[in-house]
């Protein structure tokens, strides 16, 4: 059984011991066996006196409640428990677990930056039933924010197109992406920000999929597209080098969790085929 978002904590005690996504800033605690890692049980949690904001009920998994937990103090690694960044934490869950992890981090993300009405200042409250924070002075309700973004891969003549920005680690590189901007559909976004990014057009803009990224809290948008005209122009703002990679000539890539690595390993294997 996979994981099961849900909002309203449930009535009774479940049969099996809740599950604590305890996350500080950008870490998770994890219970590490042998190299293997799991998310901790709720005794595994409380038995260290942490400072902890209170739970969220964020669904079930494998049975389990799921509770997520901000933490104000640096997470434990104790026994068998470690803090691991979260990033890094993708590449050991299923897709459930990181999805499970992903609402947890986005949860928390909107309960920090919604503790106050952004219309007239005052404390909010959270609401029974739903997943919302009521002001009660002036009745703003706020909703979890989702921001859609969109990322592209764009091929020209077996080659695709990718970039590194100066936030990513030593060396990476990967397609492009950036927000949707009011008034704007996702084909013009995808077109925008090919432009303002390096400086080519493109056609052919076709949907591949979606990914949500709780870094902060993104909905990914994945289109590819094919080249139309311009040179490489780099902004040297948001990037810092871009060129056109065969599958033989790729550098390092995004961990294989993400929508971007699987839209590049998508042309490999369309390259692969077509030899």
């Amino acid at each position: 059984m996979g994981f099961i978002p849900k909002n309203t904590p449930p009535a009774e005690k479940g049969a099996k011991e809740p599950l604590y996504f305890l996350i500080n800033d950008r870490e998770i605690a994890v219970k590490n066996e042998s190299n293997r890692y799991w998310i901790p049980k709720e005794s595994e949690v409380l038995l260290y006196n942490l400072n902890l904001e209170p739970s969220h009920f964020i669904g079930s998994w494998n049975g389990h409640y799921c509770y997520a937990l901000e933490s104000q103090t640096e997470l434990p690694v104790v026994n068998s428990l470690e803090a691991i960044p979260l990033r890094d934490a993708f590449t050991h869950f299923s897709s459930s677990g990181i999805q499970a992890i992903s609402v947890a981090k986005q949860i928390i993300t909107w309960d920090k930056n919604y503790r106050f009405c952004g219309q007239c200042g005052k404390p909010t409250i959270e609401m029974s039933g739903e997943r919302a924070k009521l002001c009660k002075s002036c009745g703003l309700t706020n909703y979890p924010r989702l921001s859609p973004s969109i990322i592209v891969s764009v091929t020209r003549d077996q080659r695709i197109l990718l970039a590194r920005s100066d936030r990513f680690p030593e060396g990476m590189y990967s397609v492009l992406a950036g927000f949707v901007e009011p008034g704007e559909s996702l084909e013009e976004c995808v077109q925008r920000e090919i432009v303002e990014e390096v400086g080519i057009e493109v056609e052919n803009i076709q949907y591949f999929g979606i990914q949500n990224w709780p870094f902060p809290h993104s909905l990914m948008i994945g289109f590819t597209a094919d080249y139309l005209r311009g040179e490489l122009s780099i902004d040297n703002d948001e990037i810092v080098d871009a060129g056109w990679f065969s599958v033989q000539e790729l550098p390092k890539l995004p961990g294989s969790y993400s929508i971007a690595r699987i839209m590049i390993d998508h042309f490999c294997n369309n390259s692969l085929s077509a030899d």
